[in-house]
């Protein structure tokens, strides 16, 4: 099986019977998505792909995912001739979601700490989602100029328009509690894990190939996701090219103020 032979620098993986349990785990920058990270989550769900009839997907214990990788972005914008204008395919991430959200097996987001930005779409794209009490759900780009432009179909389909609208508008952290209320969560509990460990004993009594053909009929109900690709695409393509936005993001990584504190 590719996923327990392959290593990874961003990812903690290990196999349970038929259950995966996948950990992003970039501890230095409260589990940020670069470009590895989504590489390597992608090959981990393929090769999960006729092997496993459910993943977990866990962050760490303070940060589920924060979002874009800034840093990573200001090297891009100082490093290239183009300033960084031509921007980062966001299909690949887009398509990342897609897979949790469609796949062939149960995905399972276990949230602890914070989740923000893009963070946020994996948590939208899991077919359940189980929180810890004291984490919190945000959408701060539009502070930066940005927008959630690739989570928003995922959130809309979860929470529906005006929930998505109004935490894209706020940018303010929104409470475990609040986000269930929502239909963003499912479950929360302070002992979060024992909360999977409970919804697992569930799961495991489930067949593969019950899950694979539920979850290619659930897809094929409602083809949203699909149609919303393009849309999504330019309009992340046309945030992360701004060149304003793109100064406001490397200065913030050199020097940690935001937009609106002057120079």
């Amino acid at each position: 099986m590719g996923v327990l032979t392959s290593s990874y620098d961003t990812l903690r993986v290990r196999f349970d019977d038929d259950i995966c349990f996948v950990q992003m785990h970039r501890p230095d920058s409260g589990n940020a998505i670069n470009t590895l990270l989504i590489e390597e989550l992608g090959h981990a769900l393929g090769a999960c792909v006729g092997h496993a009839k459910v993943v977990v997907l866990e962050g760490l214990p303070e940060a589920f995912c924060s979002g874009a990788d800034f840093k990573e972005i200001q090297t891009r914008v100082d490093g290239d001739g183009q300033g960084g204008q031509d921007g980062q395919d966001p299909a690949p991430l887009y398509d990342l979601w897609h897979q949790l959200a469609c796949g062939p097996f149960v995905t399972v987001a276990h949230v602890r700490g914070r989740a923000n930005a893009g963070g946020i779409g994996f948590v939208a794209a899991c077919d359940i989602v189980l929180s810890e009490t004291k984490a919190v759900y945000s959408l701060s780009e539009l502070l930066f100029g940005l927008m959630p432009a690739c989570v928003l179909p995922f959130l809309i389909r979860r929470v529906g328009f005006a929930k998505a609208n109004y935490m894209t508008l706020m940018t303010q952290p929104v409470s475990a509690a609040q986000a269930m209320e929502w239909g963003l969560v499912d479950a929360c509990d302070d002992n979060s894990d024992n909360l999977v460990r409970k919804h697992l004993l569930r799961l495991r009594r489930l067949g593969k190939d019950g899950i694979a053909r539920y979850k290619r009929y659930a897809g094929s109900l409602d083809d949203a996701l699909v149609a919303a690709k393009p849309k999504a695409l330019a309009a992340n393509l046309e945030v992360f090219t701004d060149p304003g936005n793109l100064h406001t993001i490397a200065r913030y990584v050199r020097t940690g103020k935001f937009p609106w504190e002057a120079d």
